[in-house]
């Protein structure tokens, strides 16, 4: 359901979603298997799955959890996990075969948890790799511009590729897109650059560029000042701006309404000037979205 031709990884089966939630409270498998039916049949190419904390607690309920989504859809998962012990469970439960051949996804690897890809001696696997963050003389660091994102992205895919087997195509750069209400430091704008420098990198053809975009709202009025959906229109415009650049894939939900918006839109104007402020100014113009 999105004009951008994006690559959709469908978000819903994680526990942050309240109807979600209850349904791994109650050990309702038809219930993830309906929404994953769902978010397939809404043209989602994989399924992230996360079921919060009883990944560690409850092994086995991850592995049933995978195991009845396989049951019902034949695409690949993500497996949203930090620690290698519940990504070795993933990895054992998934079936290759049910998810038409095709090789699940970790989520996800950084330079701060390299540690991750020792669990390719299991199986090979695709990667989310984090571009937010980098190993600095031992030290893990922030990103905070543009090409900081891109040289983190560009060695550490490289290194994937070189000592671990992958291909440039197995990997998907996450990008972390931040909630305006609190970007005062141009994240947003270092996120979009990153994008750009990575995407126009030849070293980097075929590589992947993912993020989630849910957070973009968060904690904004429902409508913006000229009576649109606010979230809704702000995560279409941060893609209008971010596919021209390279990015593909997101982690978001199949059946919202992502479209390219047009030159005269509100809200894409709106933010195309948040882009460039900093501080004060910043939060004055995240008013202008939602007051006339």
């Amino acid at each position: 359901m999105n004009n951008f031709q994006l690559n959709v990884l469908g978000e819903r089966i994680n526990p942050g979603f309240k109807s979600t939630k209850a349904l791994f409270d109650n050990e309702d498998f038809a219930g993830i298997q309906a929404l994953a039916v769902k978010q397939v049949e809404a043209g989602a190419f994989a399924l992230n799955v996360n079921v919060g904390p009883r990944a560690k607690s409850d092994p086995q309920f991850m592995a049933e959890v995978i195991k009845a989504i396989q049951a019902v859809v034949s695409v690949p998962l993500s497996f949203d996990f930090p620690g290698a012990d519940v990504q070795e469970v993933c990895l054992k439960a998934y079936d290759q075969e049910k998810a038409g051949g095709q090789l699940p996804i970790i989520n996800s690897i950084a330079e701060t948890r390299w540690d991750l890809l020792d669990l390719l001696k299991i199986r090979p696997f695709r990667v989310i790799l984090m571009g937010t963050e980098r190993l600095e003389d031992g030290v893990a660091k922030p990103n905070k511009n543009g090409q900081e994102i891109a040289a983190t992205a560009k060695r550490a895919t490289q290194r994937l590729v070189r000592d671990h087997g992958l291909k440039i195509s197995d990997v998907f750069v996450d990008i972390s897109v931040s909630a305006l209400i609190v970007d005062t430091t141009g994240m947003t704008r270092a996120t979009l650059e990153g994008i750009r420098l990575i995407g126009s990198d030849p070293d980097l053809k075929g590589i992947n560029i993912s993020g989630g975009l849910s957070n973009i709202g968060q904690q904004l009025p429902v409508n913006a000042a000229d009576g649109t959906n606010l979230k809704e229109q702000l995560e279409s415009a941060f893609l209008t701006m971010a596919v021209p650049y390279g990015m593909n894939t997101i982690l978001g939900t199949p059946w919202k309404n992502y479209k390219t918006l047009p030159e005269d839109n509100f809200v894409l104007n709106t933010f195309r000037d948040f882009i460039d402020l900093t501080g004060s100014k910043a939060l004055k113009q995240v008013r202008r979205f939602y007051k006339a």
